[in-house]
């Protein structure tokens, strides 16, 4: 997800149709069959091996944003594998730059739990959805970095994330929001057939901590703390 900017709460959208509203769905049956397929079938075949490890940390309730570096378009597949419905019996519904929902690819991702947000002028819409999956106790994964990017290095951190936690927790004081850390690093820059995925899994962030100050300072300290993390967390 790239550069996002807070929800304004007092804005008057009288005006908005129904086709304005941003939503997502989760297909049962295309989850029952695309997750057991890229775990036992198409993520073996064409990776080598695949490690994941800190799966202890992910919270069993609660509303939850996973925050994973972003490195490649397999990144929501390792998402998948790592932490899916079939490893947490959660769903996971997945906030996506506008320029992936097209074609047989964004036709998977729209039923499986995506919705669409537009970098470059991201959309009070998808914004507020995001507010509520969180307020409804879902999964949902942002990438914090906005693209990707082929590098090791984490990169610096948009702001939408942190907002969107911070206006779910001070809407519904008490929702107890986590924000989880997530590495996936590959042993290429641009993964080949038979390269290695080490997928490490981060201790989470409460939400709640950082809800002492006024959202634009909080916002920036949980952007700070989040990319220290995700450095922390690494993959030696």
């Amino acid at each position: 997800m790239s550069q996002t900017k807070s929800p304004d709460k007092t804005q008057d959208h009288s005006t908005n149709t129904k086709q304005d509203a941003t939503t997502s769905h989760v297909s049962p049956w295309l989850v029952r069959l695309v997750y057991p397929l890229g775990r036992h079938l198409v993520l073996p075949f064409y990776f080598g091996k695949i490690e994941v490890r800190g799966r202890e940390n992910l919270p069993k309730d609660n509303p939850v944003i996973f925050a994973p570096t972003h490195r490649s378009r397999w990144d929501a597949l390792m998402l998948a594998y790592a932490a899916g419905r079939d490893i947490t019996g959660r769903d996971l519904q997945f906030m996506v730059s506008i320029d992936e929902m097209k074609g047989v690819q964004g036709w998977f991702i729209r039923r499986l739990g995506g919705f669409s947000v537009d970098p470059k002028h991201p959309g009070i819409s998808s914004l507020r959805h995001g507010i509520e999956l969180l307020e409804e106790g879902k999964v949902l994964v942002i990438f914090p970095e906005g693209n990707i990017f082929r590098t090791e290095e984490i990169q610096p951190l948009e702001p939408g994330l942190a907002r969107i936690a911070l206006h779910a927790e001070t809407d519904q004081p008490g929702l107890g929001i986590k924000i989880v850390p997530i590495q996936i690093h590959y042993s290429q820059p641009v993964p080949h057939k038979g390269c290695d995925v080490d997928i490490h899994i981060g201790s989470p962030l409460s939400v709640a901590d950082y809800c002492h100050k006024p959202v634009k300072g909080c916002a920036g300290k949980i952007r700070g703390d989040l990319r220290q993390a995700l450095q922390d967390i690494g993959w030696g």
